[in-house]
């Protein structure tokens, strides 16, 4: 470009310089033929000109190609700071999405996560993993007196509990099934013993039997239930319950039996209601004052079984109370069969009767009961009947006893893990963790331990794994129910197919969109754990001489 400007600067010189008006025309001389040289000059200003236009025509030229330079070099610096930009955008996002990884982590964790939550059952690690959240247990001497002067002599009188209900349970069924007509009512089987009484882990006071007790319709109907996971969608609040079809023996569809029998005063129609029938019928004049199936519909209602069932216990007991020297009440309004024996001393004995449906031929239940957790909410109908494992997880713990070393801790730890959420529960009030989470989680490690892992010299050692388990399950809002899709339990159990072949049911789903309940469940876990190691010695120390909390106020039968 330099080079370029020299030569259009040399060629204007020359020729300014070569111009003959330059020159003075006193000292010319003034040739002999003047038309010759005017026209000589003439041509030559011409090729000046041409010359000049040629050069301007260059110097165009190359002024262009210097913008173009210009333009490329302005382009090219352009996109570099554009990429730069973009680099110094992505760089900084990333920063910032690693700076809320770690405020999440720190919130969640504060610490080093332990070791000993593998991702798989499987792949559990040995003892000696960190301790939560920088909160540490009691040693094992601690908790070996505390289970010993505590847990041990609290539980002490369950057996003598369980035989004195269980006989007063027989007496008030039997008397039941007295005052119902065996060709239109329901029909009543013997009891079933489930939850902690009976798998010998309960621990708070008073002690609390719970039985199911599984009725049958009169013919010629029967019950048809429907799993939710035998559906091809269903939504995440109705994963859990189930239907219960109400048909006749043969498989048609409903009818009435109203006509066919005369009904005795107050027993039960299985389908029609006073002064509302649902249902066509042939005749009859004395009608039930509740529908059992839900108006419309063939499908059982679960809160008209429960009035159902209230009412039944209600006549039942009147027809007995003469030989007993106690009142009994209703308890829990919410639930059918929560009983309280009430002595004239005072002092009291809750039970809790809960009226089930089995399964086809299976140790499945479907259950009216109202759920008691906060993070498994009411059931989306009354249609809706809450399937129960309960008779199988008292199978497989008794199963697994029988494999494990004498004296195991497995149950040890439960009791420990329960006493301590109740207490916690008082302190703070209940949240989305209970019991059945801490048994959960006892038998998905109960699956994927040795049996030698569960001698009583390892108390504190599964005791923790059990809190590092219940830890991971919160932070990842997931805990897998024990039976529901899991293909590692044995299949000597016998559960049905269709559960075996179902998807994992989550326990904790209700926490992703309960942010309330799930960040005080969480806070309320590691304010358990907080208190754990001062509660246990208080308790080793001063055993309180009253377990059991001020019962609730109480509805005369």
């Amino acid at each position: 470009m330099a080079m370029g400007l020299f030569r259009v600067c040399l060629v204007v010189v020359t020729a300014i310089i070569n111009h003959p008006l330059l020159f003075p025309r006193e000292n010319a001389t003034v040739p002999e033929n003047e038309e010759e040289i005017i026209r000589k000059m003439q041509e030559h200003q011409e090729k000046l000109q041409m010359e000049q236009l040629r050069l301007e025509e260059e110097v165009s030229r190359l002024v262009a190609e210097k913008e173009a330079l210009r333009q490329i070099e302005d382009e090219d610096q352009q996109q570099q700071l554009e990429a730069h930009t973009t680099w110094d955008l992505w760089s900084t996002l990333c920063m910032i999405l690693f700076l809320i990884i770690e405020v999440w982590r720190q919130d969640h964790q504060d610490g080093t996560f332990p070791d000993c939550l593998g991702a798989d059952e499987d792949e559990l690690s040995g003892p000696g993993g960190a301790p939560l959240r920088g909160l540490p247990l009691p040693n094992r001497a601690t908790l070996d007196h505390f289970y010993e002067h505590c847990i041990r002599s609290a539980t002490g009188d369950a057996t003598r509990t369980r035989e004195f209900v269980e006989g007063f349970v027989d007496d008030l069924l039997e008397a039941l099934r007295s005052i119902c007509n065996r060709n239109t009512d329901m029909e009543m089987e013997d009891f079933i013993g489930v939850g902690s009484m009976y798998e010998n882990w309960q621990v708070e006071r008073p002690l609390l039997c719970h039985l199911f007790v599984p009725f049958v319709p009169p013919e010629p109907y029967s019950f048809h239930p429907e799993f939710w996971c035998s559906r091809l969608s269903m939504p995440l609040e109705r994963q859990g319950y189930g239907q219960i079809k109400v048909t006749l023996a043969d498989g048609d569809s409903l009818g009435c039996i109203c006509g066919k029998t005369k009904f005795g005063e107050d027993m039960l129609c299985l389908l029609h209601g006073r002064n509302r029938g649902a249902w066509p019928r042939s005749g009859g004049s004395n009608e039930m004052e509740d529908l059992l199936c839900s108006r419309e519909s063939s499908y059982l209602d679960a809160m008209q079984v429960m009035k159902w069932f209230q009412t039944a216990l209600t006549k039942a007991w009147h027809r007995i109370s003469h030989k007993y020297e106690f009142d009994l009440a209703f308890g829990e309004l919410d639930t059918p069969g929560s009983l309280k024996i009430k002595f004239r001393s005072g002092k009291f004995m809750p039970f809790v009767l809960t009226p089930v449906i089995q399964c086809n031929d299976s140790d499945l239940y479907f259950t009216s009961q109202l759920p008691k957790e906060p993070c498994r909410g009411a059931p989306a109908s009354n249609t809706d009947w809450l399937l129960s494992f309960a008779v199988y997880e008292r199978q497989f713990l008794r199963m697994t006893a029988k494999a494990l070393p004498e004296g195991a801790c497995h149950l040890s730890c439960l009791q420990i893990a329960s006493f301590l959420l109740s207490k916690q529960s008082r302190l703070t009030g209940p949240s989305g963790l209970s019991d059945y989470h801490l048994k959960t989680a006892l038998l998905h490690l109960l699956l994927s331990r040795q049996a030698a892992d569960w001698k009583t010299s390892q108390l504190d050692v599964r005791l923790q794994e059990l809190f590092c388990f219940l830890e991971r399950s919160l932070l990842e809002k997931k805990l897998h129910h024990f039976f529901v899709g899991n293909h590692k339990v044995p299949e000597a159990m016998g559960l049905p197919e269709v559960v075996r072949r179902a998807e994992p049911l989550n326990l904790f789903r209700s926490f992703v969109l309960q942010r309330t309940l799930y960040r005080h469940t969480v806070d309320s876990f590691y304010e358990m754990l907080k208190n754990a190691p001062t509660l246990i010695s208080e308790y080793s120390l001063h055993v309180p001489s009253d377990r059991a909390s001020p019962p609730p106020k109480a509805v005369a039968l």
